[in-house]
């Protein structure tokens, strides 16, 4: 790819999210350092994942769920469960409502619409979407990609808190009402959570933000979005 190629895709990705300008401010410009250094990266990789203690926690949990009946869900429809994909040690995690068609087909969360905006957002602040792990509070999905009910969200909401906690990231990002309620524990709207950094499990720093499926439907709120991402950008940039 070129360089002017280069900055077209990334110009492409800011206009996706409603960013009309730029400033001079090196400030603006100054991103987060990946998840992992390409040493420890080149280490992960010859390091078989079931050898590295996180992945292999993350497997671990994967088997003890199975091809889950702990709820209704597995009546309704749903393929298969969904749990979670990206990289074990990341310090970044976002955290979705429950997997839609596409995910359900595929077994991967957001890689439908919803899943590609996403990808745009996750790149839009300098970090791969493989460096970044991505889960949903709910790991099959409600017929008719209904709300998912309160037994719902009881039954799986363990699973996701062992996969924070394994994984530990240093920043989540909930993504819309019913994960931000989850994890939060309250029932304030999203335009009210938004736009601040909360505590959560021990000092994770978490920002809700709106969910991506929204912004396709009220791409007027990207903006928020864009500011919400600059927000984690800033926290994964600062040194504990």
């Amino acid at each position: 790819m070129t360089r002017d190629a280069d900055i077209a895709t990334h110009l492409r990705y800011f206009a996706d999210l409603g960013v009309t300008g730029v400033s001079r401010d090196p400030a603006w410009r100054t991103r987060a350092q990946p998840a992992a250094s390409a040493a420890a990266e080149h280490a992960m990789a010859q390091e078989p994942p079931r050898d590295r203690p996180a992945a292999a926690a993350l497997i671990a949990l994967r088997e003890e769920i199975g091809d889950c009946t702990r709820c209704v869900l597995h009546t309704l429809g749903r393929r298969q469960v969904v749990f979670g994909v990206g990289n074990p040690q990341a310090e970044l995690m976002f955290v979705g409502e429950a997997p839609g068609a596409d995910e359900d087909i595929q077994g991967e969360p957001f890689v439908g619409r919803a899943g590609q905006l996403l990808t745009k957002i996750i790149e839009s602040i300098g970090i791969q979407r493989a460096d970044v792990y991505i889960a949903n509070v709910i790991k099959c999905r409600p017929p008719g990609n209904r709300n998912p009910a309160p037994e719902e969200v009881a039954t799986c909401q363990p699973f996701l808190f062992r996969q924070i906690d394994t994984i530990g990231p240093r920043v989540i990002v909930a993504l819309g009402t019913f994960a931000a309620h989850t994890l939060l524990g309250t029932d304030a709207p999203i335009s009210r959570l938004r736009g601040r950094v909360h505590s959560f499990r021990g000092g994770i720093k978490l920002i809700p933000t709106f969910h991506p499926a929204f912004l396709l439907r009220s791409p007027d709120r990207k903006r928020e979005v864009w500011e919400d991402m600059k927000q984690v950008r800033a926290l994964l940039a600062a040194e504990d």
